[in-house]
């Protein structure tokens, strides 16, 4: 009979270790995190995996056995890219959590060498182990705008992101992803003519640089400059006619005590936009559009009372008609 029971326990102890992922990369890490797992404890996990990160050492984290990891799209092991190269952690943090589901977010500033990266982060826990580790970066010079310097020196987000929406007013996950889905429903063969769910102050940073209300960015063509109109404005003139399509779209992580749904993208351009036909009938020539091209993106959403009020974007260049690495979602057209 003892012997039985010794039998019993130590299988019982494998398929523990199994599901656990003690037999993998985490041998060495610390114990499994939470089952319960909060908001300081998500956030506290994302401080964890940045400290690994820069002292180049995977085994710092509790990793399942099967986690699976990508840079911009790429699957490649824990430890492999990024995690060579990674000098320093930044000023500029973002912290995202979603304890429904288990996963955290981020987006902040990173030092390569001496140069400084910015980078959108995704982790997903399953039986105390970190089970999905999603990265997006962006390096200066991969697409036309941005303000790295910048976005570190703010040292964090605006303090609005943080705010919790009061309960009575607070949206449900499906109603906060469909808000965030006509944001692309809009921005895809933008013509001017669909139902934009913004604020009157919505503002969007894309790559550290603020691209609504801001009239010192760009030059004006025909007296047009759409970085100093707001949201509803921009998609209101048919400016984003050149993003023909954006496929794979994913909504991991929501966050309705805040109002916030991260989304993971492709925006594809097909290259037939040298020029777009705005809703007044001006025409404005769009440079570095007359080729095909995609950008890989990670995008964060405020939503209050059904209407965007900020928008946060990570977004890098790949390949024309890029496929992400990670399916499903709301739409995959």
């Amino acid at each position: 009979m003892r012997a039985r029971l010794l039998a019993a326990g130590a299988a019982g102890l494998l398929v523990l270790a199994f599901l656990t992922g003690y037999f993998g990369p985490s041998a060495h890490a610390t114990g499994p995190i939470p089952v319960d797992c909060n908001r300081a404890c998500l956030e506290g996990l994302v401080n964890q995996y940045l400290d690994a990160l820069v002292a180049h050492d995977p085994h710092r984290l509790p990793l399942a056995a099967d986690v699976k990891y990508t840079e911009n799209d790429q699957v490649m092991d824990v430890g492999d890219g990024f995690w060579k190269t990674a000098s320093a952690i930044g000023t500029y943090k973002h912290y995202f959590a979603d304890p429904v589901t288990a996963q955290a977010g981020f987006i902040g500033t990173m030092h390569e060498s001496d140069h400084l990266v910015e980078m959108g982060l995704r982790l997903r826990v399953v039986l105390g182990r970190i089970t999905e580790i999603e990265t997006t970066y962006y390096r200066q010079g991969a697409t036309g705008l941005a303000d790295l310097p910048g976005l570190d020196a703010s040292g964090g987000p605006e303090p609005l992101w943080l705010q919790p929406i009061p309960p009575a007013q607070r949206a449900s996950r499906q109603k906060l992803i469909g808000t965030a889905n006509m944001y692309f429903e809009g921005l895809q063969n933008n013509d001017g003519k669909g139902v934009y769910p913004f604020t009157d102050d919505c503002n969007r940073i894309e790559d550290g640089v603020r691209t609504t209300n801001n009239p010192n960015l760009g030059r004006p063509i025909d007296g047009f400059n759409a970085f100093a109109l707001g949201c509803k404005a921009q998609f209101k003139t048919g400016f984003y006619a050149v993003v023909t399509r954006i496929h794979n779209r994913r909504f991991p992580l929501v966050d309705e005590e805040r109002g916030v749904v991260w989304a993971c993208v492709i925006f594809d351009h097909d290259g037939t936009h040298s020029t777009v036909t705005l809703t007044d009938g001006r025409k404005i020539p769009m440079r570095g559009f007359n080729r095909p091209s995609s950008i890989d993106v990670v995008e964060a959403f405020r939503i209050e009372n059904g209407l965007i009020r900020r928008i946060e974007m990570v977004g890098s260049g790949v390949p024309y008609h890029f496929n992400s690495a990670w399916q499903g979602g709301v739409s995959d057209r």
